[in-house]
């Protein structure tokens, strides 16, 4: 079990890894194509992907599937349902993410975006009564704080890029959750080429109505498309499914929470970005928040309840 889990933390953090760096990529590529369309042929690129791998997955598995009839269809059920609530979570959250990029920085979307992890714990408390130590809560203070150092401008005012990235971090919250309830009741592999499949046709109709695609925009946004459909997300969201699997989700989220220090390094790097006084500041206290919301509940089990 215990092998199990070190398994899956090495996997959350190689993934935190390839979403951290790939923050550059969507930032960049936005100087080529708008949002919803480059959001629609990344997630179209990982369906196709990932899709294949499951195909080819799926019929080895059947050969050697020793379950009944109803366990398979249970698990057929649940792979259907899962990729189409996760895809769901998964469309909006990366199309408010790509919003906000346009007006806001790699390193801070980074940070913004790793708000997730504060707001986990607090969804599993509201909705399914999981009780958390008093310094969870201290951290989620922390974290506000945090956030106000960052984001908040004179006049307690919100940049539209830092306000449209803390929406996209609820939703991320939410593709967490349900990754974790249906992770496990189904084919992980398989779940994450439906929800890429969802996740691109919203984007596209989305697209549609209110963007002007063009090839030209696209032959130009290539590298940027191609990281992060087939690096951040056919082989991103995918570990994090298959990861999800072997461990809580409150030990997944602090791994996936060290996104946001490789979102600040990948846009330095490679975009030359830089930071206030002010904002490294708020990084380090929302980064400490992010820490500390996790450690406390990291040893609970997820049947802990009240």
């Amino acid at each position: 079990m215990k092998d199990k889990r070190m398994i899956g933390n090495l996997l959350l953090l190689f993934t935190a890894m390839i979403w951290g760096t790939a923050f550059a990529f969507q930032r960049s590529g936005m100087d080529a194509v708008e949002p919803a369309t480059f959001n629609a042929a990344r997630m179209a690129l990982a369906a196709v992907a990932v899709g294949a791998f499951a195909l080819s997955r799926r019929k080895a598995i059947r050969r050697h599937d020793a379950r009944d009839d109803s366990a398979r269809r249970a698990s057929d059920r649940a792979t259907l349902l899962g990729g189409l609530c996760c895809g769901l979570f998964l469309a909006a959250a990366s199309i408010l993410q790509q919003l906000g990029l346009v007006y806001t920085t790699a390193g801070k979307a980074g940070f913004l975006t790793a708000m997730y992890m504060l707001l986990v714990p607090l969804i599993e408390r509201l909705l399914f009564r999981r009780r958390y130590p008093r310094r969870v809560w201290a951290a989620v203070a922390l974290g506000v704080a945090g956030l106000y150092l960052l984001s908040v401008r004179d006049g307690f005012s919100l940049a539209r890029g830092d306000a449209l990235v803390i929406v996209c971090a609820l939703l991320f919250a939410g593709h967490i959750l349900c990754c974790d309830r249906f992770a496990p009741r189904g084919d992980p592999v398989a779940i994450a080429a439906i929800q890429f499949a969802v996740a691109s046709l919203v984007s596209a109709v989305m697209a549609a109505f209110t963007e002007a695609p063009s090839l030209s925009g696209l032959a130009a946004a290539a590298t940027a498309i191609l990281y992060c459909g087939l690096v951040s997300g056919g082989v991103g969201y995918t570990l994090q499914i298959v990861a999800q699997r072997m461990t809580d989700p409150t030990s997944a989220s602090l791994l996936m929470s060290l996104e946001s220090v490789f979102a600040v390094i990948g846009g330095a790097l490679l975009l030359g970005e830089k930071m206030t006084g002010r904002e490294k500041l708020g990084c380090a206290v929302m980064f400490a928040a992010i820490v500390l919301v996790q450690l406390p509940a990291a040893h609970k089990t997820k049947e802990q309840k009240d």
